[in-house]
């Protein structure tokens, strides 16, 4: 892949809609390389955050993209047929390209053909490594503080609250790694591993190996993107395995500001923050119990009066510091992160600081 990436973002279709394009979404605000065009007929014309939309391949070559990155998410995971002409045309026109649904690129022998004869990459971001194990006991050893997000449900912002928790560290001069566990994360960070896509019982092996890694890339604050929710009727699985694989000494609890169910799954009720606090401190590894250091809401449906008026409540609920990262910053968070921390690895982060 080349050093100087230049993304075109494919959200075909999806471009206006931000439960199918988060992908699309994290790689314009925060990944490392710049996106220089979206792709979305549909919207040809307009743009998002100044980027510009374009309606073909072709028009986006003026802007000298070096890789399309599939920028949504679809059901079940695999490309609608409409898109297998999408995906051959950045191939014939040189660009490496990046995938983070269930479907391989890589497993396609005619894209693997084509991908050979015009000299470009697929990559494939869910794809498991090879090697994966169940935990050995080193994320117990791992000279780092862990802290992992979890959540009330699905697609609630989990990545982004670790994300700007990581920026919030670095800017202070703290050693902070985001670690990546899903799709979009690696697309921004450029490493770790999509959980989800893991055998089960590799699955705390896997986020084992990821702490690790983020330990060994120089993090001594390691921010460990959710995935799932642990009452989610699908997803609680991926949770479990996180929690206990990666160890954390905290959690930051998100949760979306006046949702009262699981997206999806009608008659599923959310329970209250107070309970969530408890049952995730319950669940907690034995060998290393985590408490929930702080909530993260996620408020953007709501104007600023009731923004602030349900932070309030969710700190009057629970007795901890509650805040929005995006909208306030992650400074009141980050605070309430490192006075939960046990008291010798608080030491050692902030001389690091």
């Amino acid at each position: 892949m080349a050093s100087g990436k230049r993304y075109l973002v494919i959200a075909e279709g999806k471009s206006g809609d931000p439960h199918y394009d988060k992908t699309m979404r994290g790689v314009i605000r925060y990944g490392a390389h710049p996106v220089v065009a979206v792709l979305d007929s549909e919207r040809a014309g307009a743009t998002y955050e100044g980027l510009p939309i374009v309606g073909s391949v072709n028009d986006a070559l003026c802007f000298n993209p070096t890789t399309a990155i599939v920028g949504v998410a679809t059901a079940g995971g695999r490309f609608p047929p409409a898109w297998r002409e999408l995906l051959r045309s950045c191939v014939s026109k040189g660009l490496d390209l990046e995938n983070g649904l269930h479907e391989f690129l890589t497993n396609d022998p005619e894209l693997v053909e084509l991908a050979a004869r015009y000299n470009v990459e697929l990559r494939d971001l869910r794809k498991p490594p090879a090697g994966l194990n169940v935990p050995t006991g080193e994320n117990l050893e791992v000279p780092a503080t862990i802290v992992l997000t979890v959540g009330s449900d699905c697609a609630i912002g989990k990545m982004t609250v670790s994300l700007e928790l990581d920026r919030e560290a670095q800017r202070r001069g703290i050693r902070s790694v985001f670690v990546p566990t899903g799709q979009t994360g690696i697309a921004i960070a450029g490493w770790g591993i999509s959980v989800d896509a893991v055998v089960s019982d590799f699955l705390a092996g896997a986020a084992e190996r990821l702490v690790v890694e983020g330990h060994e890339r120089g993090g001594e604050l390691l921010w460990v993107e959710g995935q799932g929710a642990l009452t989610h009727p699908a997803y609680s699985g991926v949770t479990l395995g996180l929690i206990h694989g990666s160890a954390p000494h905290a959690f930051v609890l998100c949760h979306k500001a006046g949702t009262t169910e699981v997206e999806g799954f009608p008659g599923h009720p959310l329970l209250p923050l107070a309970e969530l606090v408890a049952l995730h401190e319950a669940i907690s590894l034995p060998a290393r119990k985590a408490k929930v250091a702080a909530i993260a809401l996620n408020t953007h449906r709501l104007d600023d009066d009731a923004a602030r008026t349900v932070i309030a409540e969710a700190e009057a609920e629970t007795g901890l510091v509650a805040d929005d990262p995006v909208r306030y910053g992650a400074g009141r968070l980050l605070d309430a992160v490192l006075a939960a921390a046990p008291g010798e690895i608080l030491t050692r982060l902030s001389s690091s600081s």
